[in-house]
């Protein structure tokens, strides 16, 4: 792989964007990582350098900051600007409570990351991939896109937007020879529950007790699969699951 080619990966300062940087990294290419933690974020992008001998380029902002997004995009140096891959990783879920006890709060906060967020950042790297006429979009889903579970109506319902978004910006962009692909995961061993009950890791850890469930770094080698297809091949869509589970909410746990 030659060392030229950028990825751009939203939310990489932990969990799968996290481990796909560093599948990236191995494989020679730079590396724009954004998040919203400046110090985990300037870690990992040293630790980068340090293992792979790769040019990291690190933006500190968060992605429900419409304006930050937009100048992070728009300050991009000259030899950053021509990105061959855009990661939309970052996503969260907050709270697990029926529609009727739920909070708004939190159903803005996941739709500013999980949607508006991916539209913000879409718009701005799809801009350039166009005038390039080349380029590739992946954007992290989720099982609970593909159907739904009890007291996670807003999570499901930002996920099955992303699913949406991703089926029009293929139809809008493939004229241009841009892939646009979806990575549906299912229950993952990440932050992701850890920042659903808000900093309860106790109460996270109970949801993978009993069974192996995915770890980031299962995701990071299928996102790794579907850009290193040849010119002619795109992955369009691909759901991975734990053995133990067989849909959202679904698992076989050994007590």
């Amino acid at each position: 792989m030659e060392q030229s080619r950028i990825a751009l990966i939203t939310g990489a300062t932990a969990g799968i964007g996290e481990a796909t940087a560093i599948q990236l990294a191995e494989a020679g290419y730079r590396l724009i990582l954004t998040g919203r933690r400046a110090e985990r974020l300037q870690n990992l992008a040293q630790r980068l350098r340090t293992a792979y001998g790769v040019d990291v380029l690190e933006l500190c902002f968060d992605i429900r900051d419409r304006k930050a997004t937009r100048a992070a995009v728009a300050d991009l140096p000259a030899d950053w600007r021509a990105i061959d891959v855009l990661v939309n990783n970052a996503g969260l879920s907050q709270g697990l409570e029926p529609v009727h006890m739920g909070s708004e709060e939190d159903w803005d906060t996941m739709f500013d990351t999980n949607v508006k967020g991916l539209l913000t950042m879409s718009k701005a790297i799809g801009k350039i991939m166009v005038e390039r006429g080349s380029g590739h979009i992946i954007n992290v889903s989720s099982t609970a896109a593909k159907d739904v579970y009890a007291n996670g109506a807003v999570y499901c319902a930002s996920k099955q937007a992303v699913e949406a978004i991703t089926k029009v910006l293929r139809l809008e962009l493939h004229v241009y020879g841009i892939k646009v692909s979806s990575i549906a995961p299912g229950m993952a061993d990440t932050e992701f529950s850890e920042v659903r009950f808000k900093g309860d890791r106790e109460r996270a850890a109970q949801v993978y007790k009993g069974f192996e469930p995915l770890h980031a770094t299962d995701i990071a080698e299928a996102i790794w699969f579907m850009i290193n297809r040849p010119a002619h091949v795109n992955i369009a869509d691909l759901i991975i699951m734990p053995t133990a589970q067989a849909a959202s909410g679904v698992v076989k746990k050994q007590l």
